[in-house]
């Protein structure tokens, strides 16, 4: 183990609340860290933007000593701790999985509820990089494999074989690649060679996990970088079919680059998946079978085009009303074209189209598809605008209905024998 002080760690990037879980937790006598990514972001000078937290504390201490703090998950126990609009993952120490700890018939914990060491816990991670703990009040960082080395060497490590760790989770083929692009890092050449061998079980992860991944991959820089690795590496194929046919056609692949490359200017609100899904779908789109931003989609068979829901549900795992609110934005795109036509329309009917929870959306669209002329462009932002406070303060009272009607809950009187 390197344990190492690191002046350059300044506190005023850690979360207060963060600070404050592992202080409670320290005094109560539990030895408590930040872990994984945000001890990652912050040798590598990012901000992180969440901070996870593991101990020795059990799941029921945990929520035992910190206020607004809640057990969840069954197969992974951990504690949600709620500070404002901010939450915080608090997860017990964990080891793999051994006959000689449970003797006789003493039966092991459901699920992956083992509880460990540090070290045992960092063993289990899948990047040295993602394997490190630190201790904000000591300064000091916590390092049971070459976290710390590889940071140096700007490389990234697979903790084990790994053939055998990627096809043990695949997703974590994805999560090298795109964690590579994310702070410059290489990956080792063994692990490169394990992607090429195994990425083909990312047929056999499960989708939503894979729908984070994209997620998170279109939030970077350069999404379209990224991509482009996860084709020439193998993984783009199992990932999405659909994508590794445009990566194999030059003229639709500069198409679908283009709409990539403005991805990280145009989406405002990256929290958003939908606004992040929108560009891949609009890339794919106009690379495929609707090149000509003026052409008009119906929502309807846009739904009942098997290839488009096939990408859009079992590839990118879109729900069910994410797919309709992207049919109807993409439909209401054309409404767009007849500024005229909407002006001469009497108050009710304009504030109708403004009123449609897709209407933010096909702003986006046009924007990232230049539909517009710059004037029409404004006009329609502006009108949005004006027309926001109604819209926000219909949508409270629709709420505030809602909660009114709530039936309470009778319990049932028993019944007389």
């Amino acid at each position: 183990m390197k344990s190492k002080k690191v002046p350059t760690l300044h506190h005023d990037w850690i979360d207060s609340d963060a600070i404050e879980i592992v202080d409670i937790l320290q005094r109560k006598g539990f030895t408590t860290y930040l872990v994984g990514g945000c001890v990652r972001d912050l040798l590598v000078g990012i901000h992180p933007k969440d901070f996870d937290i593991a101990t020795n504390a059990s799941p029921q201490e945990v929520k035992r000593y910190i206020p607004k703090s809640y057990i969840i998950g069954k197969r992974f126990r951990l504690v949600l701790v709620r500070r404002g609009d901010r939450q915080f993952e608090v997860a017990t120490f964990r080891k793999n999985y051994c006959e000689d700890d449970f003797p006789g018939d003493e039966e092991p914990p459901p699920g992956d509820n083992i509880f460990g060491s540090p070290e045992e816990d960092a063993s289990r991670r899948d990047f040295t990089i993602n394997a490190m703990f630190y201790d904000p009040n000591a300064d000091e960082i916590i390092d049971y494999t070459t976290g710390l080395d590889d940071i140096e060497r700007r490389f990234i490590q697979v903790i084990g074989e790994p053939e055998e760790r990627f096809i043990e989770d695949p997703i974590r083929i994805l999560r090298a690649i795109r964690l590579a692009h994310k702070v410059g890092f290489s990956i080792q050449p063994e692990a490169k060679i394990a992607i090429q061998k195994t990425a083909q079980h990312l047929t056999f992860s499960v989708l939503p996990r894979r729908r984070e991944e994209i997620l998170k991959i279109l939030r970077l820089p350069s999404p379209d970088l990224v991509f482009q690795d996860l084709h020439d590496l193998g993984a783009l194929e199992f990932l999405s079919p659909t994508l590794f046919g445009i990566y194999n056609q030059p003229e639709a692949l500069s198409i679908f680059r283009s709409y990539l490359l403005r991805c990280p200017q145009l989406v405002c609100d990256s929290d958003d998946p939908l606004d992040l899904f929108s560009v891949l779908v609009l890339a794919y789109l106009r690379s495929t079978t609707h090149p000509n931003p003026t052409d008009v989609v119906n929502a309807n068979r846009f739904l009942e085009n098997a290839t488009h829901m096939h990408f859009l549900k079992e590839e990118l795992g879109l729900f069910k009303y994410e797919q309709s609110k992207m049919a109807r934005a993409l439909q209401t795109c054309q409404t767009l074209l007849k500024t005229k036509d909407f002006q001469r329309k009497g108050d009710r009917r304009q504030m109708a189209l403004l009123k449609s929870d897709s209407f933010p959306l096909t702003l986006k669209i046009a924007q990232f598809d230049f539909l517009l002329p710059p004037e029409d462009l404004d006009f329609w932002l502006q009108t949005y605008e004006k027309a926001r406070p109604e819209i926000e303060r219909e949508l409270e009272l629709k709420i505030a209905k809602k909660k009114k009607r709530r039936p309470r809950r009778r319990t049932k009187k028993p019944q007389k024998h």
